[in-house]
């Protein structure tokens, strides 16, 4: 099991630079070429007009003084003048361009990361908390931002303006050059200890900013349970001490930056001081003028300006790195299947297929009938489990995968049928595997062994658009998102106003619409949290049942609401479940009494099946459950006629 405390660690980071990553990334610019090539040029542009300054002062020393030109003099400054606005001009240009790219790059790897994240299985955000996966969206797409932005287009600028200023320098005297060049290796050895300690800290800094994000993303959706056990000063505590590791981090990382800036500034007077002193023994000798020194000392401070920020594009490059990483990683993850798949060698040798069917590897097959979406919902569907076994530890891995003598099933050799127009509950005790028949019929995971099939189709077969488009789902959980009514009712369901309301009056929903102050058009908080738990179980069925299903899901549909709402539901379904396929989910035994079969779970397997009378007469699991919800000792004595009171009063309320 995952220790929580190491649940939200950033992995390790990997080399600073991969060819393959960064062949990847290189991909998000192929639709901005323009602005890839506009931002090189204004940076080349850039890099050459910086040489204007140096090449003027040195003609300025050596020709338009000696000579009193002033008209030279006056020239050469206009030129200057002219240079400078042009830079502004590329600086500002070079600014807008790769801003405009990065941003343009971050967009659609943000979209491609989320559409991504909606077509995962659940079991994959089971293990992988929710903090880190916004840390992947924002935080690591950030990292990439600045790599776009300051890095790759800006790289290139550097280590371009790097060659020009070495061949003019070299071209010019190459002997100052040496001398302006011999600070460079201990340049490059700050630089060296500066990438590694920052390699380091950056790390460190990423581990407590997706710390933050976990604890944050899981305390304000739980603020409920926070204040209701007044836990408000604890954990702030708790807050207080991942925000400061955050802060104990940053400043690290700051206290680098703090030296290295000023190392590279003394190591840059060292070149400066290496020029004076052998520029001044040229110009003593007559083999180098006062105007070529004067240069030099400004192509210095200019040539090391791209060599610290070289070092510092390391550090984004090294950044950019570890989050391509994490991001691909992500974007690699297998999706939900939504096409067809094989199917587990257990089901290779089961009996031939009934006339009528054929069969595509293991799983049995009607023959293609076209049925439009409301002829089928019309017409119902048959759901069958055929042996189906299912635990929650090898849920990441693939069918058929070899089960270690450990493995904690949650259903077992479950078997059943659902014909149209019958009611099939599932009841038991909480952890009996309910909700899991249930998960495992939309798909949200696969079964380790056997087969889940609807009208003789392995559910394998079917792609998950159309699978889902076939039910009507109410959770346990509601979950409505911050919007309108309207649209939390229709979501995948392109339903006319008319329609909409008439489908939401048949649940009773349109009791709680009229109610609030704009109807439909009512805009509701984050999850419902602006109506009541009972209203958001109504317009939540009332969404289930929009879109016309063939099949209906309710784990426990009636959960969360009152008698009287209740009762209002049980009227709705008896004309909802008409000739449709219903598979219910229930812990209140009294919404279940006129199911056409009850299957009692217990430890993941199917210990009791049978009407409501059958199990009642039968003395078992099924007996004891209803005695305890009906407040009966439960006894196994046969008596049953204090039951069977009860059971008449509920028949006559709903």
């Amino acid at each position: 099991m995952t220790n929580p405390a190491t649940m939200h660690e950033e992995e390790a980071l990997g080399k600073a630079y991969d060819r393959a990553l960064m062949s990847r990334l290189l991909g998000y610019l192929r639709p901005y070429r323009g602005l890839v090539v506009a931002a090189l040029a204004a940076l080349f542009a850039d890099a050459a007009l910086q040489l204007v300054g140096p090449l003027l002062t040195r003609l300025v020393i050596d020709v338009a003084l000696p000579k009193g030109d002033t008209s030279l003099v006056t020239r050469c400054a206009l030129l200057l003048t002219l240079a400078v606005v042009a830079q502004f001009g590329l600086s500002y240009a070079e600014t807008m361009l790769t801003s405009l790219l990065g941003q343009r790059v971050m967009r659609d790897l943000r979209m491609q990361i989320f559409r991504h994240l909606q077509r995962l299985p659940i079991s994959f955000f089971d293990r992988n908390p929710v903090g880190r996966l916004i840390t992947r969206v924002t935080s690591d797409v950030e990292a990439l931002n600045e790599l776009f932005t300051a890095g790759v287009v800006a790289g290139i600028g550097d280590l371009f303006t790097l060659v020009v200023f070495s061949v003019v320098m070299l071209t010019i005297d190459w002997r100052l050059a040496l001398a302006a060049f011999a600070a460079i290796p201990f340049v490059m050895l700050v630089s060296r200890l500066f990438q590694t300690r920052v390699r380091e800290a950056y790390r460190e800094i990423r581990t407590r900013l997706a710390r933050i994000n976990a604890v944050l993303q899981e305390r304000l959706t739980g603020m409920r349970v926070v204040q209701l056990f007044g836990r408000e000063a604890e954990e702030a505590r708790r807050f207080d001490k991942v925000n400061r590791d955050h802060l104990s981090a940053q400043m690290k990382s700051i206290t680098i930056y703090a030296l290295y800036f000023p190392a590279i500034e003394i190591l840059t007077s060292v070149a400066l001081a290496s020029v004076i002193v052998a520029g001044a023994s040229r110009v003593e000798m007559d083999v180098a003028s006062v105007g070529t020194v004067a240069a030099f000392l400004q192509f210095v401070r200019r040539y090391f300006q791209p060599l610290q920020d070289l070092a510092e594009k390391y550090n984004i490059l090294q950044a950019a790195m570890a989050s391509s990483e994490r991001i691909f990683t992500l974007l690699d993850t297998q999706p939900a299947a939504d096409s067809v798949m094989g199917s587990p060698p257990a089901l290779q040798h089961r009996s031939a297929p009934a006339s009528g069917r054929h069969r595509i590897g293991a799983a049995s097959i009607v023959s293609p009938q076209p049925l439009t979406h409301a002829e089928r919902a019309a017409a119902g569907v048959t759901v069958e489990f055929d042996d189906v076994w299912f635990a929650y530890d090898m849920a990441h891995m693939a069918r058929g995968g070899a089960a270690a003598a450990n493995t904690e099933w949650v259903l077992r050799g479950v078997s059943f049928v659902a014909r149209p127009g019958e009611t099939v509950a599932l009841v038991g005790h909480t952890g009996a595997g309910k909700t899991t028949a249930i998960n495992l019929l939309l798909r949200f995971y696969e079964p380790q062994r056997g087969a889940i099939r609807i009208d003789g189709t392995d559910i394998r077969q079917i792609p998950l658009s159309e699978l889902r488009g076939l039910i009507g789902y109410v959770q346990q959980d509601i979950f409505l998102f911050a919007g309108d009514i309207a649209s939390n009712i229709r979501l995948s369901s392109p339903l006319d106003d008319a329609t909409l309301s008439e489908r939401s009056a048949s649940v009773g929903a349109d009791r709680v619409i009229r109610r609030l102050p704009d109807g439909y058009s009512h805009v509701l908080g984050e999850r419902g949290t602006s109506i009541s738990v009972g209203e958001r179980q109504l317009l939540s069925f009332a969404r289930a049942i929009a879109a016309d299903p063939a099949l209906l899901l309710l784990d426990e549909a009636t959960s969360s609401v009152d008698s009287e709402i209740e009762a209002e539901i049980q009227r709705a379904l008896t004309v909802l479940m008409r000739g449709r396929t219903t598979v219910a989910v229930a812990h209140r035994l009294s919404t279940v009494v006129s199911a056409n079969q009850i299957l009692v779970l217990h430890h993941g397997q199917i210990r009791e099946r049978g009407t409501h009378r059958e199990l009642l007469a039968r003395e078992g699991l099924y007996q004891r459950l209803f005695r305890l919800q009906a407040g009966f000792p439960v006894s196994s004595n046969g008596d049953t006629g204090a039951v069977d009171s009860v059971l008449a009063s509920l028949r006559g309320a709903t």
